[in-house]
């Protein structure tokens, strides 16, 4: 039946069935078949991602029909998520090294980096960003390409998740701008004050893992969930982070779909939602003024999980 495949557009054409007929799951990066299949079938032949589609009707040989074929069967029989396969994910309009040391990049705060955060902070002066949490990198390392005047460190717990991060450091060559440092939260960065701390931490509750398609399984757990409503981590950001901001400083954090069980138990602190593109996708936005304002309510929510 392949072999009457011939062009780039019949491999994409041919994976975005195969992978819609097995029923995969779309949410690392892209969130439909074709996407992935494009990633997929232009990395098998060491083409750009953004090829024209003028070439659309190149043809393959033979060897880069094989390779293109692997990685489609490997997609619909292993469920691993394309990234995983190509080793590579797009974030923030950048290239990022992905594997399974940290979750697959992808959040709505990517839209906030390249649109510069706007209007949030167009009348704030930003010298010194942490990325809290922060996995491969991808939303530090972003921050520090699109803003070459910032310094910005990258934190996280995993030993894991930090070399990935490393290589993405050295790979987007913004060494000179950025620290890697190991933290279970704000630990180890005691005495560090930033302008802005950004933090995508795990929010996924223990019902939604185990519930979980096939593809979420090859990412670190530890990287997901947050106990029972999602927000053991956030909860603990929210205690700590003023005395790590500057005094006009500013704290974003996603909690996804933990959105409502965060209002309900805080439902005194002016949260504000961002909104995007595609609408509202439970990122928040507080300055330091209002952590310190509701600092008593929000330590006495956290101390009552124990």
């Amino acid at each position: 039946m392949t072999e009457e495949l011939a062009t780039i557009v019949d491999f994409i054409r041919y994976g975005a069935s195969r992978f819609g007929a097995a029923g995969l799951t779309f949410g690392h990066s892209y969130d439909n078949a074709i996407d992935e299949a494009t990633h997929l079938v232009l990395h098998a032949l060491h083409l750009p991602h953004d090829l024209s589609p003028a070439y659309g009707g190149a043809r393959l040989t033979a060897g880069e029909k094989r390779s293109v074929l692997e990685l489609i069967d490997r997609r619909v029989d292993e469920h691993r998520p394309v990234a995983y396969l190509t080793g590579e994910a797009w974030f923030a309009g950048l290239k990022f090294k992905s594997d399974a040391r940290a979750l697959v990049p992808r959040s709505p705060i990517a839209e906030l980096i390249q649109g510069g955060f706007s209007p949030w902070l167009d009348e704030r002066h930003v010298e010194r960003a942490l990325d809290l949490c922060t996995g491969s990198g991808c939303i530090g390392i972003a921050m520090a390409a699109h803003n070459p005047d910032w310094q910005v460190d990258l934190a996280d717990v995993s030993d894991e998740a930090l070399a990935l991060a490393r290589e993405n450091v050295e790979f987007q060559d913004v060494g000179d701008r950025v620290e890697v440092i190991r933290s279970d939260l704000f630990a180890g960065l005691a005495g560090r004050r930033y302008d802005l701390i950004v933090s995508n931490p795990p929010y996924v509750t223990e019902q939604e893992f185990a519930a979980l398609p096939a593809e979420y399984s090859h990412e670190p757990k530890l990287g997901l969930t947050a106990g029972a409503d999602g927000l053991d981590f956030a909860l603990r950001i929210l205690v700590q982070a003023p005395e790590h901001l500057t005094d006009d400083g500013v704290l974003i954090v996603e909690v996804g779909e933990s959105e409502r069980a965060l209002v309900a138990l805080l439902p005194q602190i002016p949260f504000n939602w961002i909104e995007f593109a595609v609408g509202q996708m439970g990122v928040f936005l507080l300055d330091r003024a209002d952590l310190v304002t509701h600092a008593a309510a929000i330590r006495a929510v956290a101390a009552r999980r124990g």
